[in-house]
């Protein structure tokens, strides 16, 4: 009788560490779930953040020659897009060029891409050149 109510008792203690397992394995399986929600939702909400920075930047660089702080007329400006923004022919409204002037505008606290510091590298050193090609 003494053997048989222990290995009940043991029997209970298996079954109670085998439920207790399964029970463990459930409410880590719901935390990662939890978890891995979270972190899509926080990235998805990032990806949000910077993509309406991008649009902003975007709509800013096309309404930068309808600003009061544009320095030059709007029909002088030519919007390229990439490498730079804009090639401004200074002038050129008037029928009387002055000058040529690349132009890349930044919105917030935007940085020249390293393309574009090696443009302005290549203006400020006078690599600059006329071409005619007949066709």
């Amino acid at each position: 009788m003494l053997l048989e109510f222990t290995i009940g008792i043991l029997l209970l203690i298996i079954l109670g560490l085998i439920l207790y397992n399964i029970y463990q394995k459930r409410m880590i399986n719901i935390r990662v779930q939890q978890q891995v929600q979270h972190e899509k939702d926080r990235i998805r909400k990032d990806a949000l953040t910077r993509s309406r920075a991008v649009l902003k930047g975007k709509i800013g660089e096309q309404m930068a020659p309808l600003l009061e702080a544009f320095p030059f007329q709007p029909a002088d400006a030519r919007f390229i897009g990439s490498p730079i923004d804009y090639i401004v022919f200074d002038g050129y409204s008037q029928n009387h060029p002055t000058e040529i002037v690349l132009i890349d505008i930044k919105t917030g606290n935007a940085q020249l891409s390293p393309t574009e510091k090696r443009i302005a590298s290549l203006v400020n050193a006078k690599r600059v050149r006329w071409m005619t090609i007949r066709i």
